[in-house]
């Protein structure tokens, strides 16, 4: 009977898999159509497209069944994040255009197609398929809701991270999740999930090599790896699923995943979201914002330098060794606020009240216009338009052994303006609340985020209380 029972839920889920997977190739091929002939339509107004037009709407066509598939987009997301899927559909179609394109150049078709044509054509193609799938997700995520194609998961485990997992999977229901047991490892109770009316038992070896479910998720720290490759021996003769969720509250992460490096699988603790296509967006983010700036603000830049040129004897720029990305060291630039010989006596952290500056040095502090030659910094690539903002070296050395995670920050390139300026965590406020800020903002990184910085940042950056 229990052999029945699996089989009949392991047919039931890989027919519902199946199926999703079909519809979403099929939407995505007829949205690809269907945005080609939208496209004719508007462009050209005419409700019948050419035979040269129809066979490139085919081609297209094809290229999406032969492209997206291979970039995971018909795996199952169950309870994962949708960003990454909406990232890979978009580069499913920017590949597709691309490809069409170059057979339109080297077959020397490319006259006989509208270019105009061509870019709605992808484009309303991914708007059709993130439409399908936005109607689609809730239809789903109801039907999950009322106990339709869901998957029963085991936990195996110590008690901690069993809750933890418990926890999480009842707060998400449409992940599409139940609890069937849960397994102890060593002389743990449950305690934590009392109120969760889920049945335990203690785990012994041999229990459940051949355990009825759809997974089973074993949930161990790190430390205890010797007995998670018991666990994966015992659990040899079931069919099911086995995942590993390892319990790492004792660690800092940031943007932690697993890759796969020279066919080694490796777990990614501390790493840097700037890398692959999202260093190549970012740099060219950076690039277009600072030149349009430096462009808009070169009036303001030459006024400012006349004014410090004779407010004070010295250079109108003011050069500060900097830490930036992976630690290394760069000359960021200011407008002199302070006298040439302010700093003979050494550099001290803090204490910006009290420091010396010219009367017109004050003004340009208090209002962060002395920042504004750090979008040259951003040109060359010293810096971003957003980032964690820049320490001294000497107080970088300094820092790292006192404040947790302090060199976490420099995951990213240094930044004229942050989350945690924009919140209000700058001068000589509390390093560690700045620190929090900066990794929160790396954990979370994306574009949007940066154009929210910025937004914020005219309205709460330039003059602050904290502004010295």
């Amino acid at each position: 009977m229990e052999m029945t029972v699996t089989r009949g839920r392991t047919r039931s889920l890989s027919h519902h898999r199946w199926l999703i997977s079909f519809t979403s190739r099929l939407a995505d091929i007829s949205s690809t159509l269907l945005a080609g002939y939208a496209a004719y339509f508007g462009y050209f107004s005419d409700l019948h497209p050419t035979e040269q037009y129809l066979w490139g709407m085919i081609v297209g066509a094809l290229l999406v069944a032969a492209v997206l598939p291979n970039l995971g987009i018909y795996r199952t997301w169950r309870g994962r994040l949708l960003s990454p899927l909406l990232f890979k559909l978009m580069m499913g179609y920017a590949i597709v255009g691309v490809i069409c394109t170059s057979l339109l150049y080297l077959s020397g078709l490319g006259d006989n197609f509208s270019r105009v044509w061509l870019i709605a054509w992808f484009v309303l193609a991914f708007m059709g398929s993130l439409t399908a799938r936005a109607m689609t997700y809730p239809v789903i995520n109801r039907f999950r809701l009322q106990g339709r194609n869901r998957r029963q998961v085991v936990l195996v485990g110590d008690a901690h991270s069993c809750a933890t997992a418990a926890e999480h999977l009842h707060k998400e229901p449409t992940a599409g999740f139940d609890i069937g047991k849960i397994y102890l490892v060593g002389q743990d109770t449950m305690s934590e999930l009392a109120d969760m009316h889920l049945t335990w038992e203690a785990y012994s070896a041999g229990q459940i090599h051949d355990i009825d479910t759809d997974e089973v998720w074993i949930c161990l720290p790190i430390s205890r790896g010797s007995q998670v490759k018991e666990i994966i021996a015992d659990l040899g003769l079931t069919a099911a699923n086995v995942r590993f969720m390892p319990d790492m509250r004792d660690f800092r992460l940031i943007n932690h995943d697993i890759c796969n490096v020279a066919s080694l699988y490796l777990l990614n603790m501390s790493c840097s979201p700037i890398s692959g296509s999202a260093r190549w967006l970012k740099a060219v983010e950076d690039r277009i914002i600072s030149s349009v700036i430096l462009l808009m603000i070169s009036p303001i830049m030459l006024a400012l330098a006349i004014g410090v040129k004779l407010s004070s004897p010295g250079p109108v720029f003011y050069r500060q060794e900097r830490v930036s990305w992976n630690g290394k060291p760069f000359n960021m630039l200011k407008f002199r606020s302070m006298p040439v010989d302010s700093e003979k006596s050494g550099v001290q952290w803090g204490g910006s009240q009290k420091k010396t500056t010219t009367k017109f040095g004050a003004f340009i502090r208090k209002t962060s216009l002395d920042e504004l030659p750090q979008f040259i910094n951003v040109l060359l690539g010293d810096m971003s338009i957003v980032g964690p903002r820049p320490e001294r070296t000497v107080f970088v050395d300094h820092f790292k052994h006192e404040i947790p995670g302090y060199m976490q920050k420099h995951l990213m390139k240094a930044g004229i303006t942050g989350w945690a300026q924009i919140n209000g965590w700058r001068g000589d406020t509390d390093l560690e609340k700045r620190i929090e800020c900066d990794l929160w903002y790396i954990e979370h990184w994306s574009v949007m985020l940066d154009f929210k910085i910025i937004f914020l940042t005219i309205f709460k950056g330039f003059i602050n209380k904290n502004a010295y």
